[in-house]
């Protein structure tokens, strides 16, 4: 089936079949059955059709709101009066299964709203799509005894979707609504063969045993309270080490790359934000509070708790005379924002309300731009080189919701593709995708097993410059405006540390691991010889443990090994007399000893890594 056409791109636009019948579409680009992403996209918008029509069979009292694709699969919203689990979930895919080998014609026709109305009067979900629906003429794909309104595209027949798995249920609200009624929601994925589909499968199983809740759980990294507030993650012992670690290590890396460090305040007043446009274009996301007035005759003034840490940045850039010598001018801080974040959508430390960004804003001249995303560029490919990540780019250009004239938006965005084509790196394009006041790189990384991340992002902005009245004295002796480069590499600590944990399966590279080796003493006469290395170590500031509680030596090395550091370090009488340690070597996966001065020399040696 492999050199089936199941669908054509036209005018730069998936049609399917059934669609280029209808418009007498001759000629167009082929999209073939296969794991394209152009295939995917209509094979699983078609699946979640066919497990609608599954559960219709299952459940003849079932109604569905809509079922779209999302990344790497469907889900479909809809309402029974039996409760639908997990467990039910084989038996649905059975019968997706037989409707599959029927090979059943999807067709298409249409109607008017009106009709539409009419024919799905008593299903009240499908009047709430209706009301989503602008046109007057609304299209319904059918297939069998199932029809549903939609626009489509799908594949030709059902034959198309047999490699299908459905894999959860959950709630969600009509519309999103928390105000809605509670429907409920069957997430499934779909790939064009068999082998695509258990690899992916094989993927999800590896990525459960490396979910960083579960192992950050386990190893005692972080944890969260729900008395203290959800999405906001509290950081244990070994957790701030491991974070330390990250932030010693890019810190320095800003500094011998004549990054300042600067820090602004947690709180700003409310007038900063209505400058910028955030209180206009992103409140929603934001935490507001109110101080009272020091002249008790005046209001209370409204306060926000910083989203983001650039208007700071502006603030120090123009709090005296600048001149064009001085550019560009590179300012950095660890800073720690808030962000609203709906609780469906927290995801330990992936999705969190509370977190810090290794934020930097470049302030240069506009002939300065592409100079500047060219060294950022090349700090970004430092980074992922060193932990092991490949990585991708992507331009997202200006959203509906934006703010600044066309020109200045043009001008950005050139800029970005300019330094993208000096490095002859290539690139995607987001279209509309960009923040408020400027066009974006995004960095995408793939980790050990094949996902990708949103990470880093490089933003031009001439907006926030215009709006704080930011200037620099040029070569004339006039004032110039400069241009802000707002930058994070990796993003936030938070998220970061959330894809390494995975990425390494919590097998840190000594140079960022919170505990780089755990001593295991044979018995209590061994515990000093164990304490004096650990002292050595801790000289330069390099974190060991010692494991000398009453369990038995066996227990004891497992419960060591168990914590997934690099070393795990045995000492009884030969080493003692010998001045040797016994090393298991976690990623070597081999066992041998060496002297203590050359372990000590080793650990200090892969401890010195620069960015």
């Amino acid at each position: 089936m492999h050199n089936d056409i199941i669908a054509y791109k036209y005018n730069d636009k998936i049609i399917d079949t059934q669609t280029a019948e209808e418009l007498g579409i001759e000629n167009a680009e082929p999209v073939f059955f296969d794991n394209s992403p152009e295939a995917l996209e209509i094979i699983r918008h078609s699946a979640a059709h066919l497990m609608a029509q599954a559960i219709k069979e299952l459940y003849p009292d079932a109604k569905f709101y809509v079922g779209p694709t999302i990344e790497n699969g469907f889900y479909y919203d809809l309402k029974t009066k039996e409760t639908i689990t997990d467990k039910d979930l084989k038996n649905i895919e059975k019968k997706m299964k037989a409707l599959a080998k029927k090979k059943i014609p999807i067709e298409k026709y249409y109607i008017s709203k009106q009709e539409a109305r009419e024919k799905f009067k008593d299903d009240e979900l499908k009047q709430a799509v209706l009301d989503m629906i602008d046109e007057d003429k609304v299209s319904i794909y059918k297939q069998g005894d199932f029809e549903d309104l939609c626009r489509g595209p799908h594949v030709p027949n059902t034959k198309y979707l047999q490699n299908v798995k459905l894999q959860k249920v959950a709630g969600a609200y009509l519309g999103g609504d928390s105000q809605n009624e509670m429907l409920t929601r069957i997430y499934g994925t779909a790939f064009a063969t068999k082998e695509a589909l258990q690899e992916y499968l094989k993927m999800l199983e590896e990525a459960k045993k490396r979910d960083h809740r579960k192992l950050g759980t386990e190893l005692e990294l972080w944890m969260f309270d729900e008395e203290i507030g959800a999405g906001m993650p509290i950081w244990l012992p070994k957790g701030a080490l491991l974070r330390g670690n990250l932030e010693k290590l890019l810190y320095s890396a800003h500094i011998r790359r004549n990054y300042l460090p600067v820090r602004g305040p947690e709180l700003l007043r409310s007038h900063m934000w209505k400058i910028s446009g955030h209180y206009y274009n992103y409140k929603e996301n934001m935490y507001f509070t109110e101080i009272e007035n020091d002249d008790p005759n005046k209001p209370a003034e409204e306060y926000g708790i910083k989203p983001m840490n650039c208007l700071a940045h502006v603030k120090i850039f123009g709090h005296k005379v600048r001149s064009y010598k001085e550019l560009p001018l590179r300012f950095f801080e660890f800073g720690t924002v808030h962000r609203h974040e709906k609780s469906g959508v927290l995801h330990g430390l992936l999705r969190v309300r509370e977190f810090t960004q290794d934020d930097a804003h470049i302030f240069c001249r506009p002939d300065q731009i592409e100079d500047e995303v060219i060294k950022v560029l090349e700090f970004v490919d430092s980074i992922m080189q060193r932990f092991g990540f490949t990585y991708e780019m992507e331009i997202s250009t200006r959203p509906e919701k934006s703010i600044g004239s066309d020109e200045i938006w043009e001008k950005a965005t050139e800029a970005l593709k300019g330094a993208l084509n000096r490095l002859n790196r290539e690139y995607g394009i987001d279209e509309g995708g960009g923040a408020f006041y400027g066009p974006k790189i995004d960095i995408k990384i793939t980790d050990a097993i094949g996902r990708k991340w949103q990470c880093g992002t490089i933003q031009v902005d001439f907006n926030l410059p215009e709006r704080f009245d930011i200037t620099y004295i040029n070569e004339n002796n006039e004032k110039a405006r400069p241009v802000m480069i707002h930058r994070a590499i990796i993003g936030s600590f938070e998220r970061f540390i959330a894809i390494l944990t995975e990425h390494y399966a919590a097998e840190f590279p000594t140079f960022i691991a919170p505990i780089k080796a755990i001593f295991v003493p044979i018995n209590e006469k061994h515990v000093n010889y164990a304490k004096e290395i650990q002292k050595e170590l801790l000289e330069d500031d390099i974190v060991t443990e010692i494991y000398d509680s009453n369990d038995s030596l066996n227990k004891r090395i497992r419960n060591a090994e168990k914590q997934r550091v690099g070393y795990v370090v045995i000492v009884g009488d030969e080493e003692v007399e010998n001045n040797l340690v016994a090393i298991r070597d976690r990623k070597k996966r081999e066992q041998y000893k060496m002297t203590k001065g050359e372990f000590v020399e080793m650990i200090k040696k892969l401890c010195e890594v620069k960015l």
